[in-house]
């Protein structure tokens, strides 16, 4: 009989890095705001001031990070696709 216990090893927490933190920040705030559902003008105007926000906030983000910020942000408040019923 295998008297040793199995000892299950826990990975280490993985710090956020600043993109995952400003994407987290960035829905939160779509939520919070209501932008799911505004008009289109309104969701661009919200979108350049947030960005600005972000890019002051999370410094370390390439200009690069911040337009796949700004897609993904787009893309989440963007109202789910119908289906069809089959």
């Amino acid at each position: 009989m295998n008297t040793t216990k199995t000892r299950f090893r826990k990975e280490p927490v993985r710090a956020a890095t600043p993109f995952d933190q400003a994407r987290d920040e960035l829905f939160q705030q779509i939520m919070r705001c209501g932008v799911i559902g505004s008009a289109s003008e309104d969701q661009t105007d919200w979108f350049d001031n947030t960005m600005q926000y972000l890019a002051e906030r999370y410094y370390e983000l390439a200009p690069s990070e911040l337009e796949q910020l700004r897609v993904l942000g787009e893309r989440f408040a963007q109202p789910p696709k119908a289906r069809k019923a089959v």
